[in-house]
């Protein structure tokens, strides 16, 4: 596999499509590859090709779609040996649970070429812990994408204590020759780099809502309305440097800096305990309203496509 062009890459494996698998199967189906799915779900062959089927349309209003793609590419198997016979590239999808995963690597592992490279979505179990026992264990990695995979470019890369270091370079490389934006995560730690980002966030939104600083529906605006804009358009080091002026970070650091870090020891620290729990689940009840889980995602879907769309159309401008 390593010194195999992205090019080269003709047939994925989706081993575990539910939401995250079905949507990584529906963007490797637009780069133009062949696509061979598994999942132990009821009706699972309808829901992945239901799934794709819906998720065309954002694809090809952002121009992913390639010539000669099609959701026809798509086969659906009813064992992980026969979804991973003959595939160049696996994205394993599983729930995250390291003894639901190890037990699918036993079956999946002999059924793939040594040289096929599989590539975990997990969010937040440690790569080191998966790989134990496996005998090509070098060939096993982390490409933790964002939901949904379809649409969003981030794609967090690391290897464990036995993965090859070339493979973790091979994985960075391929997923950004297919259009994703992946990085590459130096050290093990539980959820990676962006899960913890978020986690801290919220961290802090909980605390602010438990001590009665705003209501739930206002902190996510205060981040929705204001930071979370400036985000998708460059992280939190980048926008501190345009924030420090001409002197840029160096300014940022040392005059702004200190009174931005006088608040961390002001910062909260919630356990999620019931009462927490209910304050959170009727904070979003009232936020929400009458709206139901599909209309929310299908509103976050068609404003992320617009974004998506326009950060693409300022780049390429």
């Amino acid at each position: 596999m390593i010194g195999t062009k992205a090019e080269d890459i003709k047939t994925i494996g989706v081993i575990g499509a539910g939401t995250i698998g079905s949507s990584w199967a529906a963007y490797f189906l637009a780069t133009g590859r062949d696509v061979r799915a598994w999942d132990p779900a009821d009706g699972a062959p309808d829901k992945i090709r239901a799934f794709v089927e819906n998720a065309w349309p954002s694809l090809e209003t952002l121009g992913i779609v390639a010539d000669g793609a099609s959701p026809e590419r798509l086969s659906v198997f009813s064992t992980v040996a026969e979804a991973a016979d003959g595939v160049d590239f696996i994205q394993e999808s599983a729930p995250e649970r390291l003894d639901i995963k190890q037990a699918l690597y036993a079956d999946l592992e002999p059924a793939t070429r040594p040289d096929v490279v599989i590539s975990t979505s997990t969010s937040g179990l440690l790569m080191s812990d998966l790989q134990a026992g496996r005998d090509h264990a070098e060939r096993f990695v982390l490409g933790h994408p964002f939901n949904p995979p379809h649409l969003i470019p981030l794609v967090e890369v690391l290897g464990g204590k036995a993965t090859d270091p070339a493979v973790v370079d091979w994985t960075v490389d391929f997923y950004n020759a297919i259009g994703k934006r992946a990085i590459k995560v130096n050290k093990e730690v539980p959820g990676h780099v962006a899960n913890r980002m978020q986690a801290a966030i919220w961290r802090e939104a909980i605390h602010l809502a438990i001590e009665g600083v705003a209501s739930v529906e206002d902190i996510d605006a205060a981040i929705a309305y204001g930071p979370g804009i400036r985000w998708s358009l460059m992280g939190p080091h980048l926008t501190f440097h345009l924030a420090g002026g001409p002197g840029g970070m160096t300014n940022f650091v040392e005059h702004l800096g200190p009174p931005t870090a006088s608040w961390w020891a002001d910062l909260g620290t919630p356990t999620l305990n019931d009462a927490v729990k209910k304050t959170l689940i009727d904070g979003v009840a009232d936020e929400v309203g009458e709206k139901t889980v599909p209309e929310l995602a299908a509103t976050r879907d068609r404003r992320l496509l617009a974004v998506l769309k326009a950060l693409k159309d300022s780049e390429e401008g």
